[in-house]
């Protein structure tokens, strides 16, 4: 067999190979954004030294979500990018495979309820600042009452659910 032939023959099975690869990748692209999948997929954009998204990560994951988070040194941008005025930010930013956006430390049930029926006009959910006690942020058994706002399209906020304990919060 000829060098050329040899060759030849890596050559294609490389090429068979990423066709392959890139085929399955597409289908699995779309089924994670299929609606009606057992995981909705949620995209995170942190800073690599934040402690607290970690521990929301985990929460967000043993219920339910697909989670891939990336570390990003641009975060104020990102966010601003997407809409989320500077005084409804928190230290991290989920990205819904439909678009819209969770700011903070949103718990998982109302992210599940919010993208089952989606508010006209909302771009997505936020917890300014970091309350102790909302998930990510729990400390002994202190709690701090707090507030998820709905984001909306003009810019303008408002209340979309009331957290009162901290069982409300994590479970």
């Amino acid at each position: 067999m000829s060098a050329l032939y040899r060759n030849s023959i890596r050559f294609f099975r490389v090429i068979g190979t990423i066709f392959i690869l890139q085929t399955m990748g597409g289908i699995l692209i779309a089924r994670a954004a299929e609606p009606g999948t057992t995981e909705p997929l949620l995209t995170v954009y942190k800073d690599a030294n934040c402690g607290c998204c970690e521990k929301w990560l985990t929460h967000i994951s043993e219920r339910g979500f697909s989670v891939s988070a990336h570390n990003i040194n641009n975060l104020y941008e990102f966010k601003q990018s997407k809409g989320i005025p500077a005084s409804m930010q928190s230290c991290h930013t989920a990205v819904s495979s439909q678009g819209f956006v969770f700011e903070g430390h949103v718990p998982a049930k109302l992210i599940s309820r919010f993208l089952a029926t989606p508010p006209k006009d909302a771009i997505g959910l936020t917890v300014p600042a970091m309350p102790v006690g909302s998930p990510g942020m729990e400390y002994q058994d202190k709690f701090m009452p707090y507030q998820v706002l709905l984001l909306k399209k003009d810019g303008s906020s408002q209340v979309y659910a009331q957290v009162n304990s901290l069982e409300e919060s994590v479970q």
